[in-house]
C-alpha cells in the first residue's frame, strides 16, 4: 500500500524536490524543541549549581526527598544536615551536595 509513495519518481516526471526543503521541517522541529525543551532545562541546571555554590554552614535547606535541616558541616561533595524541631538535636545525615533541592527561610 505504502511502496508506490516510497518509490522513487519514474524518470522524466516532474523534478526532484530541493533538498533544503526537504529538511528544513526536521530542523524547525530541532529549533522548537532546542526553545522549549533544552534551554529551560540548562538554565534551572545553572541556576541549581549556582545555588549549590552559595550554600554556607547555618542555612535551612530541603533535599530532594523532602527532608529538612540545617547545614553544619561541608565538603566538596557532601553536606551534613542536622535534622530535628530544636538547635539541640544532634541528629545528623550526610547527603550529597547534589540532593539539596534549595534554601528555605529559617524559622
Amino acid at each position: 500500500m505504502f511502496w508506490p509513495a516510497m518509490a522513487p519518481p519514474p524518470s522524466g516526471e516532474g523534478s526532484s524536490p530541493n533538498p533544503i526543503l526537504t529538511f528544513l521541517p526536521f530542523v524547525l522541529m530541532i529549533v522548537v524543541v532546542w526553545f522549549l525543551l533544552i534551554r529551560p532545562q540548562r538554565k534551572r541546571q545553572k541556576e541549581h549549581q549556582a545555588m549549590l555554590t552559595q550554600l554556607s554552614k547555618g542555612d535551612r535547606v530541603v533535599t530532594n526527598s523532602g527532608m529538612f535541616g540545617t547545614i553544619v558541616g561541608m565538603s566538596d561533595n557532601t553536606v551534613t544536615l542536622r535534622v530535628g524541631d530544636d538547635s539541640r538535636s544532634e541528629t545528623k545525615i550526610e547527603f550529597l551536595k547534589s540532593a539539596i533541592a534549595g534554601k528555605v527561610d529559617a524559622r
